[in-house]
C-alpha cells in the first residue's frame, strides 16, 4: 500500500490480512490511476479546472420549485463544510464521518466535503433506526456526523448510547448551532488531502445474515473504478444526460447512479428525497431526465403507469438491487419501449460487474463480466462449471470484498487454491455457452426484496423484543413485485392469539423498532419451529414451507 495521508489508521488498521484480500486487477487502460489521488478532486475540482464549472450537475424541487446548481457551487459548498470539518471540528484525516440524509444537494456536498478532507464517510440509509445506527457507529468507531435536522431523532437515541460519537451537526437547519450556520464564514477554498490511490474514502455498511451489518471499505480508486467499467462500457453516458432514479446515496448503487457516474462524464443528476412510481414518471418528465436507475419492483408498477406522462426523454434505464424478472423487462418494454439494462452488483465490490448494452440483451440473463473484470462460475469443490449447470458467482476485478475487522472475510474471499482471491457473491448461476449469466437464486440467508437487503435475524431479534412473541424465525419468500417479502414465523407466548389484530400489532411494532422496510410483510403462527438436535434454526425448511 501506498504511504497513507491518514493521521488516524484506524480504517487501515483494521483491513483483512493481506493472505485474505481478493486478487485485484487493472487490466483496462483507464484503470491506471496514479499512486497519489483524491476521488473527490477526480469528480469535482478536476471539472470545474477544466471549464466545466457553470454546468448545472444536481436539480431537484424544494418547495415545488426547481433548484440547480453548478459543479463550481458545488464545489463551493463542499469546500465551506470541509473548513467546517477541519476547522470547527478539528476533524483529522482518516477520522470516520457518519453521513445521514436523504438524496438531496446538501447530501451530496457532505459526501464531497469529507473525502476531499481526507475523511473516511459512513453512510446511512435514512430509514435506520438507533439500534442499527449504533451499530454501525459502534464497529467504524465513528467520532463525528452530519445529519439532515430532519432525521435527528433516531440519531439523538444513538447518540445517547454512542461514547464515542461526540460531534454532531445538523444541516438543512435554520437553528444557530446549524451546520449552515458554520458555513457563513467559511471560504469556498480548500486545499484537499494528499491522499493515496488506497485510502480508505468510504465504508458502506450492508445487512449481514447473522444481523450484524458488515463494513465493506472503499479506497479512493474504488469509487473512480466503479465510474470507469460500468458506465463506460454499458451506459455510455454523454454531458447532456440528465440521471435519475430512487436507490439512496447510501447504497453504493445509488451513489455511483445517482451521483459519481453523471460527475465522471460531465452529466447532471436529479436527487428527490421521496418518489413513488408514478412520482418517478413525473420526475423524469418534469426534468427531462434520460437516464433512470431503479430496482425492478418500481419498473414493474412503472410500466402500468408510463402512459400517463411525457417521456420522450427517457433513453435508458438501469436495474440493479435485486434480480429481474424476465417478465418485468418485457412488460416495461411493452410500455416504453426501453430495454432495460440489467446489473448484477455487490456492495462488497461497490458497483456492477455483471451487465449488457440494450443491443445485446438476452432473455433471461442478467448479462455478460463488463470490461474490467472477470467472472465464473464455481462448483462445492471451486472448479469452473460446464456452461449451463448451476453452481456459485466467482468474480474478481479492480474492485474487491475488504471487510472492516470481520471474520466474515473469509466467506466471501476464497483463501486457497486455484481459485485464491475470487470474490464469492453469494449469488447462485449459471453460464451459457455464449458467457451470459442467468441469475437462479441466492446461495446464502439474505433477504433481497424490492432492492433492499434484509437480514433475517435483524428482523427476528425485533420481533423478540415484543412482550407476544417466544420464538420466531424469518426468511424470504419468492413474490412477484418485490422479488422476496420478509415472512415471519411465530411462536407466540401463552395467553396471546395469533389472529389478524396481533399479525398488524406485530407489523406496526417491527417497523418502528428496526427501519420500516425490514418488516414482515407475511406472519405465519406455528406450535414450533424446525430445529436441529442441536437447537440451530433451520431456516431452509422455512423457505421450503414457502
Amino acid at each position: 500500500m501506498a504511504y497513507t495521508a491518514h493521521v488516524d489508521t484506524f480504517a487501515r488498521d483494521n483491513l483483512p490480512p493481506k493472505s485474505q484480500w481478493p486478487e485485484l486487477i487493472f487490466e483496462l487502460p483507464e484503470l491506471q490511476y496514479a499512486k497519489r489521488l483524491n476521488c473527490a478532486a477526480e469528480l469535482l475540482d478536476k471539472m470545474v479546472a477544466g471549464g466545466q464549472g457553470e454546468r448545472r450537475v444536481i436539480h431537484t424541487l424544494i418547495d415545488g420549485k426547481v433548484y440547480s446548481c453548478t459543479y463550481r457551487q458545488l464545489l463551493h459548498r463542499a469546500n465551506q463544510i470541509a473548513h467546517v470539518l477541519t476547522e470547527d471540528l478539528r476533524l483529522r484525516p482518516g477520522n470516520r464521518v457518519l453521513l445521514r440524509a436523504p438524496n438531496n444537494p446538501m447530501m451530496a456536498a457532505c459526501w464531497f466535503a469529507v473525502v476531499k478532507a481526507g475523511l473516511v464517510a459512513v453512510p446511512t440509509m435514512p430509514l435506520l433506526r438507533a439500534t442499527e445506527l449504533k451499530q454501525i457507529i459502534d464497529k467504524a468507531k465513528v467520532g463525528a456526523a452530519l445529519c439532515d435536522v430532519r432525521l435527528k431523532e433516531e440519531l439523538e437515541l444513538a447518540q445517547a448510547e454512542c461514547r464515542g460519537l461526540k460531534q454532531v451537526l445538523y444541516f438543512n437547519d435554520d437553528s444557530p448551532g446549524s451546520l449552515e450556520r458554520k458555513l457563513e464564514a467559511k471560504s469556498g477554498v480548500f486545499r484537499n488531502a494528499d491522499t493515496a490511490a488506497d485510502d480508505v474514502c468510504m465504508i458502506a455498511f450492508t445487512s449481514g445474515t447473522t444481523g450484524q451489518p458488515k463494513g465493506t471499505v472503499h479506497f479512493h480508486r474504488d469509487v473512480l473504478a466503479m465510474c470507469d467499467c460500468f458506465p463506460r462500457s454499458c451506459l455510455k453516458p454523454v454531458r447532456d444526460d440528465i440521471f435519475c432514479g430512487t436507490p439512496p446515496l447510501a447504497f453504493t448503487f445509488g451513489l455511483g447512479g445517482l451521483l459519481c457516474f453523471p460527475m465522471r462524464y460531465g452529466a447532471s443528476t436529479v436527487l428527490m428525497e421521496r418518489l413513488t412510481p408514478d412520482t418517478l414518471l413525473g420526475t423524469i418528465e418534469h426534468f427531462k431526465a434520460t437516464i433512470c436507475f431503479t430496482a425492478p419492483t418500481f419498473y414493474r408498477q412503472m410500466a402500468g403507469l408510463f402512459a400517463n406522462h411525457k417521456l420522450k426523454s427517457l433513453k435508458k434505464c438501469v436495474s440493479a438491487g435485486e434480480a429481474l424478472p424476465d417478465a418485468t423487462r418485457q412488460l416495461f418494454k411493452e410500455a416504453s419501449g426501453i430495454e432495460i439494462i440489467d446489473g448484477i452488483g455487490a456492495t462488497e465490490m461497490i458497483h456492477i460487474f455483471i451487465s449488457h448494452t440494450p443491443e445485446r440483451v438476452r432473455r433471461g440473463a442478467t448479462g455478460y463480466v463488463i470490461p474490467g473484470y472477470q467472472a465464473l462460475v464455481i462448483d462445492d469443490e471451486g472448479k469452473p462449471c460446464a456452461p449451463g449447470v448451476v453452481g456459485r458467482l466467482a468474480v474478481k476485478g479492480p474492485t474487491g470484498c475488504r471487510y472492516l475487522a470481520d471474520g466474515r472475510q473469509k466467506d466471501y474471499v476464497i483463501g486457497a487454491g486455484a481459485m485464491r482471491g475470487w470474490n464469492l457473491t453469494g449469488d447462485a448461476y449459471k453460464m451459457d455457452a455464449d458467457g451470459y449469466f442467468h441469475y437462479q437464486a441466492r446461495t446464502d440467508d439474505m433477504i433481497i426484496s424490492a432492492g433492499y437487503n434484509i437480514a433475517g435475524p435483524d428482523v427476528e431479534a425485533a420481533l423478540l423484543q415484543h412482550p407476544a412473541v417466544a420464538e420466531c424465525g424469518v426468511v424470504g419468500v419468492p413474490e412477484p413485485e418485490r422479488g422476496q417479502i420478509v415472512k415471519a414465523w411465530i411462536v407466540l407466548k401463552s395467553g396471546y392469539t395469533g389472529n389478524a389484530p396481533m399479525v398488524k400489532e406485530l407489523q406496526e411494532f417491527a417497523k418502528k423498532t428496526i427501519a420500516p422496510y425490514k418488516y414482515p410483510r407475511a406472519v405465519e403462527f406455528v406450535a414450533a419451529l424446525p430445529r436441529t438436535e442441536t437447537g440451530k434454526l433451520q431456516r431452509f425448511r422455512l423457505r421450503q414451507a414457502g
